[in-house]
């Protein structure tokens, strides 16, 4: 395949003045943060760009504009370099910004849907009775293990496969203390992760329930590019596919380190991680620690990107 690989952030990218700079000098990105705000019901540029109330800190909130944050800077990437990705991923909510940047949803069904599954998401858990971890230097299978011991009739599960020596756990606040713990005594890291509700796991079943719904009214297109999918680190076969893999992907683990190993196996170089901060950069290093990716949230972005388009290569 080879050519450039387009990548998405998701939830925990998010910081407050995300997008600020190119909707100040493009007109493309004002207009998508407007089209944007309009589906979701939000002004998402008063939030994104100063949030006095801290709304970025809530699922409801932050999904939405971390999504307008990504496919703004996506657009003036594409207006203003041309580039054509050869395949495309994005990272759990993530993958809604790489659909919208393949044309395989509009923007506007995609704000709305992803400010709903925000919010069913928060409220199919109290609030601090789930959560989720990182976990570092400890492999799969002990991981695996010690959830399966700490879980005693609760969930937790692995719940995104990042990249190697980084998996992230998720469940009730108890068994994931658990977990922990046992972890943490084999010798393995563990940090948790400011977020309010234990994501990519079967208690997300009625929030999936919820999607699906959602997505009888949602009109899917063919892709421009490859985009591939969380759950199976597979290009999606079709639009008929896509609303069984975004439902699918809301209880099964993030399969974020195969993806990247079937990008590695493709030829794929470099990638860009367009949308606010790095988190992606870091975990692609891991996977492919030659592997080159460039940022791409803010106007001075763009001189490396087409420096690196006029040499054919980013090394």
């Amino acid at each position: 395949m080879g050519g450039w690989a387009l990548v998405f952030p998701g939830q925990g990218s998010q910081a407050v003045g995300m997008g600020k700079a190119l909707c100040r000098e493009f007109a493309v990105a004002r207009e998508t943060f407007a089209e944007a705000s309009d589906a979701a019901g939000l002004d998402l540029a008063g939030i994104c760009f100063n949030d006095p109330h801290h709304r970025l800190e809530l699922t409801e909130f932050t999904q939405p504009c971390v999504l307008a944050a990504s496919v703004a800077a996506w657009r003036v990437l594409k207006q203003e370099t041309g580039l054509v990705p050869a395949v495309a991923a994005g990272h759990s909510l993530g993958e809604y910004s790489a659909l919208i940047a393949a044309g395989a949803l509009g923007l506007g069904p995609g704000a709305r849907a992803v400010r709903m599954r925000g919010r069913w998401m928060q409220e199919a858990v109290p609030a601090g009775m789930g959560g989720m971890a990182a976990i570092l230097g400890a492999e799969p299978a002990l991981i695996e293990a010690a959830c399966q011991e700490a879980a005693r009739g609760e969930v937790v599960v692995p719940a995104n496969d990042n990249a190697p020596g980084q998996t992230v756990i998720s469940g009730h606040s108890a068994a994931l203390d658990r977990a922990i713990a046992i972890i943490k005594e084999k010798g393995g890291k563990a940090r948790k992760l400011k977020v309010s509700a234990p994501f990519h796991t079967e208690l997300m079943s009625g929030a999936a329930g919820k999607m699906a719904e959602l997505f009888a009214g949602v009109t899917f297109s063919k892709p421009a590019f490859p985009v591939i999918a969380n759950v199976d680190a597979a290009p999606y076969p079709g639009p008929e596919a896509a609303a069984d893999r975004l439902v699918r992907q809301m209880t099964a683990a993030v399969q974020w380190r195969r993806t990247i190993e079937a990008m590695e196996e493709k030829g794929v170089k470099p990638y860009v991680e367009a949308g606010p901060g790095t988190v992606l950069a870091g975990l692609i290093k891991r996977t492919a620690p030659a592997a080159v990716v460039l940022p791409m949230a803010e106007p001075a972005h763009l001189e490396n990107i087409r420096k690196a388009m006029e040499n054919g290569d980013a090394r």
